[in-house]
């Protein structure tokens, strides 16, 4: 494998020329995720804030990403990890203030980076100014039109609405002191918004400029499938619910008239030279489903999380990559990759442990409500196998969203003590009631290691809101920072190199060049004379560069060319013949052919 560092590819003095008003800007970039609490900490009290990612926007710069995503920021009571809301134009006091937003806007701009900020429509927190007026307004009054109350069954109102169960466990409908009842699909905490009545539908357009005009460049859409909601006089049960398909008329789910809500959004958004853009996270039952919130008269892009899930199999990844840029193609909007985020195991834990196999629930989940035994893992493997996926999915056109932590190969922490949990599918529930992925979401939030040691390894000069462990020295950037055949270099190596070589949103599967039996269908790489086997896939990107992965456990021969990045160390000496070099399994390569 060759080694070659970040300054080796663009001068850092350079950065800030890379931002120009682009309008397609996010239609391939790079985009950094950052879970505000857990990042850096500049005041020591053990909680990231704003100063702390303005402290490491040379990293983030030196890195080679093309934009950063900041997950909720606002003031919250943290029920659900700042996704509950108490005021959406303004900055939590333990983060920081809007002064320190706007020094943070400014530095990422001047190093060349787009700023992404979390957007939670959806639902507020049972703090915001709103909510305490439909609290202390009682029924029938206008403040509590902008929610969702409703008189409770039962002789004297004592029942819920519905039996329906919201996401974090326990039931969805919660009785205030008048006798109503109101709607939270999620925590308590988080009781849901009335996108029926116009003053919500005002006062989200307002929050979007007001961010636009601070220099927000685009927003990713927390829950963007349920903000309208049909609730007729009669409600259906939680298994009649559940029954219901999803097809544009679910009570609560993706409904169709949801989209009027996002093209008055996209007239805001053009507004603006460059246009705002947007990423919804909508959770919905097809790709053409998911097609329209990534209108170019909508939001612009959709999360796909097709990869997040899948396993570690080369059918699986040549089947949703064609797929999706297919339905990209058909949409005119551009594709969204992803392996890692805030709600979800690690993907290096998660392709250490066994196949999902289409198993219901989220992959790592039963790992981590067993407390992270080293039984039945295989770190190693999973790393490698981390490192060959993001590398794969940096090849491919479109958006790639990476997670704080991933870049240094960071494993999943299961190993939190019940008492320091913080997230609301543990707390909402018991050992009794508790699914295994109500222990999923704590482990990916532990803040960073930046140093080898330190009260926090580097993350500030206090301790840390969640447990880091031991072994988070051997994973720090000051670690990685030293090795170039880290995880860390491999990210700035391919992230650079990927801003060089991008081309058209298209690639050209090769399947001469990857050497093997079609199996039926011919859903799998194939044909050639360089490698050989289904467990291999070859791509070509515009420019003549191309991103072979092997995802089988054999080496196989190493097509032709000069190696440009590789995941892991490549087989044969770096000055041997091309014919003499091979691929080992777990392990991606770009060539320059």
């Amino acid at each position: 494998m060759t080694s070659q560092s970040a300054t080796d590819i663009r001068p850092l003095d350079e950065s800030a020329e890379l931002l120009v008003d682009d309008p397609t800007w996010w239609r391939q970039a790079a985009v950094y995720q950052i879970y505000p609490r857990s990042f850096a900490d500049a005041s020591g009290d053990g909680i990231g804030d704003l100063r702390g990612i303005t402290s490491r926007v040379p990293y983030l710069r030196d890195l080679g990403v093309d934009a950063v995503w900041l997950s909720p920021f606002y003031p919250s009571a943290l029920a659900d990890g700042g996704y509950d809301v108490d005021d959406y134009r303004d900055v939590d006091p333990r983060i920081g203030t809007l002064e320190d937003f706007d020094e943070l806007s400014a530095a990422l701009h001047a190093a060349g980076l787009r700023l992404i900020v979390d957007l939670v429509p959806n639902h507020t927190g049972s703090g915001h100014a709103w909510f305490q007026e439909a609290l202390a307004a009682g029924r029938g009054s206008r403040a509590r039109e902008r929610y969702i109350f409703r008189e409770g069954r039962g002789e004297h109102g004592e029942l819920p609405p519905a039996d329906w169960e919201s996401i974090f466990g326990g039931p969805a409908w919660t009785r205030v002191e008048d006798g109503q009842w109101y709607l939270h699909l999620f925590a308590t905490e988080q009781p849901d918004l009335n996108w029926a009545d116009r003053e919500v539908r005002e006062d989200f357009l307002t929050t979007l400029r007001f961010w636009s005009d601070r220099g927000v460049d685009g927003f990713r859409v927390d829950v963007a499938h349920a903000l309208a909601k049909d609730l007729g006089e009669d409600l259906p049960s939680a298994a009649e619910l559940e029954a219901m398909p999803q097809d544009g008329d679910h009570p609560l789910w993706d409904r169709d008239e949801v989209h009027e809500i996002y093209a008055e959004w996209r007239r805001v958004f053009e507004e603006y030279s460059p246009p705002r853009t947007a990423v919804a996270e909508a959770w919905v039952g097809s790709a053409e489903r998911r097609a329209r919130y990534a209108s170019p008269q909508g939001l612009g892009q959709a999360f796909n999380f097709d990869l997040l899930e899948a396993d570690f199999d080369a059918a699986d990844y040549r089947r949703i990559v064609t797929e999706n840029l297919a339905q990209s193609a058909r949409t005119g909007s551009s594709s969204t990759w992803v392996f890692s985020n805030h709600d979800v195991v690690r993907h290096a834990t998660r392709y250490g442990l066994p196949p999902r196999a289409g198993r219901p629930g989220k992959q790592g989940a039963d790992w981590v409500a067993a407390g992270g035994p080293d039984d039945g893992i295989d770190r190693e493997l999973g790393l490698r196998r981390a490192r060959a996926a993001t590398l794969f999915e940096l090849a491919l056109p479109g958006s790639a969203y990476l997670y704080q932590g991933e870049e240094l190969g960071l494993h999943e922490v299961a190993e939190i003590p019940d008492e320091q949990r913080q997230d609301p599918a543990f707390l909402r529930t018991t050992p009794e009631t508790r699914s295994a992925d109500g222990l999923g979401r704590d482990g990916c939030r532990v803040p960073l290691p930046w140093t080898r040691g330190g009260a926090s390894f580097g993350f500030g000069e206090g301790g840390a809101h969640l447990p880091q462990p031991s072994w988070f020295a051997d994973f720090s950037v000051e670690a990685e920072s030293e090795d170039p055949t880290s995880t860390l270099e491999m990210y700035r190596r391919a992230l650079h190199l990927r801003r060089e070589l991008q081309g058209a949103e298209t690639l050209t599967w090769d399947d001469v060049l990857a050497g093997g039996e079609v199996p039926a269908g011919g859903d799998v790489l194939s044909g050639g004379d360089a490698l050989s086997g289904g467990d291999v896939l070859v791509f070509e990107r515009e420019g003549g560069w191309v991103c072979a992965t092997n995802f089988g456990d054999a080496e196989v021969p190493l097509p032709s060319g000069e190696v440009l990045v590789a995941s892991g160390e490549l087989g044969g000496a770096d000055d041997a013949a091309d014919a003499a070099r091979t691929l080992p399994g777990a392990t991606t390569v770009w060539l320059r052919r």
